[in-house]
């Protein structure tokens, strides 16, 4: 008969002539003979985990929610309302095609001058510790965000800082900066065209200056020629016809660039033209169009007239030019001041009584579950590592692994 200590001879002699592997019960044995070690193991770790968790400093974070400018314009309901003059806004709008955006002034928030200016405004270099304006600008931008929510298109600016106060006070002067910024910016639809028809209208005044003094000093040199109505009339209608109508190309010349030759508006433009030329052919005579120096035929005003009329058809023109670039102008400022700021606050900073980091609770259970699987990770490999060392081979295969380290 085979007794109990020939077989437990017979399974210690396997148990050495090779390491076998672990199975869930040898596992938890394991453990219990080790539990010691892996209970002050963690035990400490965690221990000293909330002991460096409460030596970091809390921070705080302040948030502030701004909406960027909408682009919707009350001009496009005056178009109907001022004729000619829809052609000159059409230029100054469609023409520059400005989109607002609020990935724009997103970006604009973390530009250098909206930084540097926080920065220097707040004194964040000796805050931050930092020597040079590049370590310090990615500081804060590192302590701060800018983002547009994908749903409502808001700006959601955060600040972070040891002292809620401070940080309140960041967020708020953040968006105050950048409003200095966008102050000397024309990044809306309204500003574009608010400044390109002042421009246009100061030439246009200077070249209406022009043609009345030439026609004052023609009176004064050859005597004021007094014509009679119909002519006068003629004369007038002529040169509004003729601002149209240089308005009306401009126009075509301007949707060329982004519309087909079968877009309807632009198709509706032409047909339009073409009704201003037919009607200024009638007045001028065959043969001048618009871009021509037209004169109102001979046989309809007295030879001694006709340098009247020169002067007064220029001056006619001008100031029909001027009135249409002066319509816009008013419209567009009338944009401007409907926008008002160019971003409005919805929430504004306060000082939060919460701190956002760092998340203690968190940090120690993450540590301690952390130590627990890494010291029962090594009762295993030590465990794995005592029986190979058993084993005459395994023992030479460490000892030349050992020899291959040195």
């Amino acid at each position: 008969m085979i007794d109990a200590e020939s077989i437990g001879q017979a399974e210690e002699s396997s148990m050495a002539a090779a390491p076998r592997e672990f199975a869930t019960l040898d596992f938890l044995i394991l453990m219990g003979r080790r539990k010691r070690f892996i209970l002050r193991f963690t035990l400490g770790a965690a221990v000293l985990m909330a002991i460096i968790s409460w030596l970091i400093p809390n921070r705080y974070t302040a948030a502030t929610t701004v909406l960027p400018p909408q682009q919707s314009s009350v001009s496009s309901n005056l178009m109907s309302q001022l004729g000619g003059a829809g052609a000159l806004a059409f230029l100054a709008g469609g023409s520059l095609g400005m989109k607002n955006s609020a990935d724009m002034y997103a970006a604009l928030f973390h530009s250098r001058t909206v930084e540097d200016a926080v920065i220097q405004r707040f004194g964040l270099m000796a805050r931050y510790r930092k020597k040079t304006m590049v370590d310090t600008r990615q500081s804060f931008e590192w302590r701060s965000t800018v983002v547009v929510g994908v749903k409502d298109g808001l700006i959601r600016i955060t600040v972070e800082d040891r002292d809620p106060k401070v940080a309140a006070e960041i967020a708020t002067g953040y968006v105050e900066e950048f409003r200095k910024l966008s102050a000397n910016l024309a990044i809306t639809e309204a500003s574009q065209r608010r400044l390109f028809f002042q421009q246009q209208l100061l030439e246009a005044r200077e070249k209406l200056t022009t043609a009345e003094e030439a026609m004052k000093s023609m009176e004064h040199s050859t005597g004021v020629l007094q014509i009679d109505s119909q002519a006068r009339a003629l004369i007038e209608t002529a040169a509004v016809l003729r601002g149209q109508v240089v308005a009306k190309e401009v126009q075509i010349q301007a949707m060329r660039s982004f519309a087909t030759e079968d877009n309807p508006e632009l198709l509706m433009a032409k047909q339009q033209l073409t009704a201003l030329q037919a009607q200024l052919a009638k007045i001028a005579g065959a043969g001048q169009d618009s871009g021509s120096d037209f004169i109102v035929p001979k046989g309809r005003i007295p030879e001694a007239g006709m340098e009247y009329v020169r002067k007064l058809r220029d001056v006619k023109y001008y100031e029909t030019i001027y009135e249409l670039i002066a319509k816009q102008f008013e419209m567009a400022k009338l944009d401007e001041a409907r926008q008002g700021a160019v971003i409005q606050v919805t929430d504004t900073a306060v000082a939060p009584d919460k701190k956002s980091f760092p998340p203690r609770t968190i940090i120690v259970v993450l540590v301690t579950l952390i130590a627990f699987l890494g010291s029962c990770a090594w009762c295993v490999f030590s465990e794995r590592l005592e029986r190979m060392r058993e084993d005459p081979a395994a023992r030479q295969r460490l000892d030349a692994l050992r020899a291959t380290l040195r």
